[in-house]
């Protein structure tokens, strides 16, 4: 990796945060893959385009990606060594070619002006200088290129953080005053950002989808307490209050258990952007 000045984040997501996600990149994309369709859709991907992907992770909308372009290209990006291997892996277990990651920290990476498309799927909330990334991720444009980010919006819409509300002191958790999973909440301050960038013809839309957390709610009470973002919150409570905390939390995801899954609401902006040509 290059230089990284995103230094907290690029911790994190080499430490525990980047080996959870790579072990569990199947649960995380099946939270989150109901925004594939948006986000695809308004990239517009041509069989030749060379597609960057922003905060790739496990490489999931990166791969899609090189199957809409099987003539062109798409390379991903991300701060974790641990999520980068697991993405190069699955994709060569797949059979797909035409695609490559890079380990780098979007704010100051040093990115080629060689891409039709950018896109990413919850992978910009997370810049300590948010200004700076945005402007670098323009500079990897082509001339008439364009980009398609999905962003998480208001946390109170996301029925996994209100059912976490309900059982756990949240503190600061879910305030949009990033860097973090809200950074990104305000569409006005989003799409500021991409205009500031350069960026031309910019545009919020607010989507939502149905994310899959578990089979069962015990299991998705335990995905979300154990290993997803109520780790934190159970740990500030003793022990006795995180018995509580579990079994409520199951009562509450009992009434989401439909046809063998727990379905959870979750919301974005779906930011949309060119550069002149």
């Amino acid at each position: 990796m290059q230089q990284t000045a995103n230094t907290t984040q690029a911790q994190a997501w080499n430490g525990y945060e980047g080996a959870h996600w790579a072990a569990q990149h199947e649960r995380w994309n099946a939270v989150n893959a109901g925004f594939n369709e948006p986000l695809l859709g308004a990239a517009s991907i041509r069989p030749t385009d060379h597609v960057l992907d922003i905060g790739c992770g496990a490489g999931a909308t990166t791969r899609l990606a090189a199957q809409a372009a099987p003539r062109g290209h798409a390379t991903g990006l991300d701060l974790s060594g641990p999520m980068l291997e697991r993405a190069r892996t699955v994709a060569a277990a797949e059979g797909i070619t035409n695609v490559s990651f890079m380990h780098g920290d979007a704010q100051v990476h040093d990115l080629p002006n060689a891409f039709d498309v950018v896109l990413s799927r919850f992978g910009v909330m997370f810049f300590s200088d948010p200004a700076a990334a945005f402007a670098n991720i323009a500079s990897a444009l082509r001339p008439g290129g364009h980009v398609a980010l999905v962003s998480a919006a208001e946390p109170e819409a996301n029925d996994w953080l209100t059912a976490l509300r309900d059982i756990l002191p949240m503190g600061g958790f879910g305030v949009p005053d990033g860097p973090g999973m809200f950074s990104l909440a305000d569409p006005d301050n989003a799409t500021g950002l991409l205009r500031s960038a350069g960026l031309h013809e910019v545009r919020a839309e607010h989507v939502q989808a149905q994310g899959t957390w578990g089979r069962t709610a015990q299991e998705a009470a335990d995905f979300l307490l154990d290993s997803g973002p109520g780790r934190h919150l159970l740990s500030s409570v003793d022990p006795d209050a995180q018995a509580r905390a579990r079994r409520r939390l199951t009562e509450i995801l009992g009434d989401h258990e439909t046809e063998g899954a727990v379905r959870l609401r979750s919301t974005g902006w779906l930011l949309t952007a060119t550069l002149p040509a």
